[in-house]
């Protein structure tokens, strides 16, 4: 009875290395179920990101369309597998893609992962039973004219297209964020320090404003970064010579790309050169990591400015998310931004990886390609998780301190800066002296000493002349 049970639960199939048993019901195989035995290593497999899957699909319809065009496999099996992968594409079978997002093999597994199971899904749609390969193989027809060489890394760059536009898309929302509050902090004056020390007024407004623009600056260099994935190697096979795929593969393959995804995919002029090289996700992780140190700034930025409440700068509250200590009473800690620094220096290191894994290529391939797309794709969910949790938790509710802001200002030396136009440097500095031996406010000593009228002071000192040097007072 154990192994009548057995053999109702596996199927046996074989490869170079010899038989294996295979889950009975599922559209993978041996190849697949090798790499599920091998790879315990990310925690995280294919399925984990549903654009992965689905690129890769897209990229196979590409080439059944291809083969079809070209007279290279039977129109009935072409029409079989085409629908395997629109089932894929529609969101069916994603749990067969189960290997692990770090493997050895430059991306066999992944590429052999994909085509069992469009051969299987397609034997099954010929009124055939999984495994009966002699019908649909996943080798010589839904590999047919392609290698993992060249399948592989152009599901990578479309998946990483697909999701950038997911992740330009929270980070925009963060940018509209940014620019609401900056809205509402317009009239509000602050203290602007550099080197954690006084410099001029300016408004709240200008700073989150800024915050804003950094980061919209990077909505443009991602999506500049990502164009460079429209360039694909498909038909270039195993080192990019072509061999065994037919005359024209890669111009065709790369129109029907572009035809069922809408994106302007082009052959790449040299696949050989094209095949090894991983310039374009190093370019793109270099955007990632750009983007991770500015919001990072930002973030040590806004704890900064929320520091206190009693001994910093307290110059915002950030809304009170979690108690802060577990001895402390009362404390609570800017756990947001916080959490999002942490993301970004995971993405900081991840280039780092990136960088040593496309250092690695060797002569006709860069075997390290699956460690670089487990990066990135890391990158871009946690990126994307922590701008919507910082936007959300964080900066939506951040309101300001004003009355403590306004007299962080009149106390502070810095703002005889602003008054240089109006009472000379050797008036200014004369002040500033003053106020430090003293501790006066700047404020209170130039009206002491009739310098200027509380009216000329205050009009000085209004968010509108901080704006720039177009407002200054006549």
């Amino acid at each position: 009875m154990a192994n009548e049970t057995n053999n109702k639960e596996f199927r046996i199939e074989s490869d170079l290395l010899g038989e294996l048993q295979v889950p009975a019901n599922a559209y993978y195989g041996v190849q697949t179920q090798r790499a599920v035995n091998n790879y315990h290593i990310s925690g995280k497999r294919m399925c984990d990101y549903p654009d992965y899957v689905i690129a890769m699909a897209y990229v196979k319809l590409a080439a059944v369309e291809t083969n079809r065009e070209l007279g290279e496999i039977d129109g009935a099996i072409c029409d079989a597998m085409a629908q395997a992968c629109r089932e894929i594409i529609d969101g069916k079978f994603h749990e067969d893609f189960v290997t692990d997002m770090v493997q050895g093999g430059a991306g066999t597994s992944v590429n052999m992962n994909a085509n069992e199971v469009i051969a299987n899904r397609a034997c099954e749609i010929l009124g055939h039973n999984k495994g009966e390969h002699q019908y649909c193989a996943p080798n010589d027809h839904a590999n047919c004219g392609q290698s993992t060489n060249d399948a592989y890394p152009t599901a990578i760059h479309l998946a990483l297209l697909r999701m950038n536009k997911t992740l330009v898309e929270h980070l925009a929302q963060l940018v509209a964020s940014f620019r609401k509050k900056a809205e509402e902090f317009k009239n509000d004056i602050k203290m602007g320090r550099t080197q954690l020390q006084d410099a001029v007024p300016m408004t709240s407004g200008q700073e989150f404003n800024a915050f804003a623009n950094l980061l919209e600056a990077e909505i443009t260099n991602l999506n500049k970064s990502a164009d460079m994935f429209l360039e694909i190697n498909m038909g270039g096979t195993a080192i990019g010579t072509g061999l065994n795929a037919a005359p024209g593969f890669p111009e065709i393959c790369a129109r029907k790309m572009s035809e069922l995804t809408g994106l302007a995919f082009k052959a790449s002029e040299d696949l050989v050169a094209a095949t090894p090289d991983t310039t374009d996700l190093v370019n793109y992780s270099g955007a990632m990591k750009r983007l991770a140190i500015k919001l990072s700034k930002i973030c040590n930025d806004l704890r900064l400015m929320a520091s206190g409440p009693r001994c910093g700068l307290h110059e915002i509250n950030l809304p009170p998310m979690a108690p802060g200590s577990s001895i402390m009473p009362g404390k609570v800690n800017p756990v947001i931004p916080e959490i999002t620094n942490q993301t970004c220096f995971k993405v900081i290191g991840n280039d780092t990886t990136v960088m040593l894994a496309a250092e690695a290529g060797q002569l006709q391939l860069n075997v390290m390609e699956p460690v670089i797309m487990q990066c990135l794709v890391e990158d871009i969910t946690w990126m994307s998780e922590a701008m919507d949790t910082l936007r959300e938790k964080c900066i939506d509710g951040i309101t300001l301190n004003k009355e403590h802001n306004v007299e962080t200002v009149k106390n502070s030396i810095g703002i005889v800066t602003a008054l240089n136009p109006y009472i000379g440097y050797k008036n200014s500095t004369k002040i500033a002296k003053e106020a430090l031996e003293t501790g006066g406010s700047v404020y209170d000593l130039v009206l002491a000493k009739g310098v200027l009228t509380k009216e000329q002071l205050d009009q000085i000192l209004s968010p509108e002349h901080m704006l720039g040097s177009e407002a200054r007072v006549k």
